[in-house]
């Protein structure tokens, strides 16, 4: 697959958080040049701190529309990220994401800021690694099946937010990050075949097939049993609106034992697991998402490189071209 590089870097919406300039990446062969891009996530809980029942933050707003406004300015583009995994707290107290009604709550944050922005922003992502909440400390307390139940409203609020955003602003590009891990067995002994079906089943399949319009993978359904999330009529339809990107943002996991400790993750697995998901689901567009190493005085951040659709799959046309600042 031919890429193109195509540079973002996380910047804060508020003024208690650094951000900092993005450099710009070179177009591959064959295609134009991109315009620099920054990511940049929008804080849900300071648009409506008082909950969704309330009139949103003015000032908040404000701060958002001149951040888009001054990176416009800079011949920057902005990627605006709807939700990292904090809620408003008035929706936190309420039950979050274990309450279905977060779903239509999240879709009116979604319409609202498409209504501010869309002039504006053409970029948008709904959420960013939606599997971040099973990692989250507060997560290890809870049962599988509230975990399971929260990343299927998640799921679920991605669809709903996407529709409301291409109402709002007719023309938008959505998408969503995943948080997704090359998974290998650790060996051809069965048992450590089932494990690694297992963990890219959770890991990888759970996300990624419903997305794309199969609903859950049955062998986890199966295995998971009383624990399965609860479906509505219409869940599997939302979660498979289709989207105008992936984005991929490889984690730890790449190979799988029955037991043992979780080796880190190589660039070969990586461009194994681009390669794999570019083949079995064919996103219209597929973006990885990769942290920047740390530099003085500038914040953590992430690069975006487009895989460019209907490329050949074939592994010596499968390459990431590297920026560096």
């Amino acid at each position: 697959m031919q890429v193109s590089r195509h540079l973002a870097q996380n910047a804060s919406l508020w003024p208690d958080h650094r951000s900092g300039a993005t450099a710009l990446g070179a177009a591959g062969p064959g295609s134009a040049p991109e315009a620099p891009a920054c990511h940049l996530a929008i804080d849900w809980a300071r648009i409506f701190p008082k909950g969704m029942g309330a009139r949103p933050d003015a000032d908040a707003l404000g701060q958002v529309s001149r951040q888009v406004d001054a990176l416009l300015a800079q011949g920057q583009q902005p990627w605006v990220t709807l939700h990292q995994g904090e809620l408003p707290p008035a929706l936190q107290a309420q039950g979050g994401w274990m309450k279905r009604s977060t779903i239509g709550a999240f879709a009116d944050f979604a319409r609202l800021m498409g209504e501010q922005l869309g002039d504006r922003v053409g970029h948008w992502i709904t959420h960013e690694n939606p599997a971040w909440t099973s990692a989250h400390p507060q997560a290890l307390a809870r049962a599988l099946h509230t975990e399971l139940q929260i990343a299927h409203h998640r799921l679920v609020s991605h669809g709903e937010a996407l529709r409301a955003l291409r109402s709002a602003a007719p023309g938008a590009r959505v998408g969503i990050v995943l948080g997704l891990q090359a998974i290998r067995p650790a060996s051809h002994l069965p048992a450590d075949l089932a494990a690694a079906l297992r963990q890219d089943g959770l890991r990888n399949r759970w996300w990624l097939d419903p997305l794309f319009g199969r609903g859950y993978p049955g062998d986890v359904l199966q295995a998971l049993g009383v624990d399965a999330p609860t479906v509505l009529p219409g869940d599997l339809r939302s979660m498979a609106s289709p989207c105008d990107f992936l984005a991929v943002l490889p984690q730890r996991l790449a190979q799988q034992a029955s037991s043992g400790p979780e080796p880190e993750v190589d660039e070969a697995r990586i461009l194994e697991l681009l390669e794999r998901v570019h083949r079995d689901y064919a996103p219209a567009a597929l973006y990885r998402l990769q942290p920047l190493p740390p530099a003085p005085a500038r914040p953590s951040s992430h690069r975006i490189a487009r895989l460019i659709p209907g490329a050949a799959a074939a592994r010596p046309h499968l390459r990431i071209e590297r920026v560096s600042f």
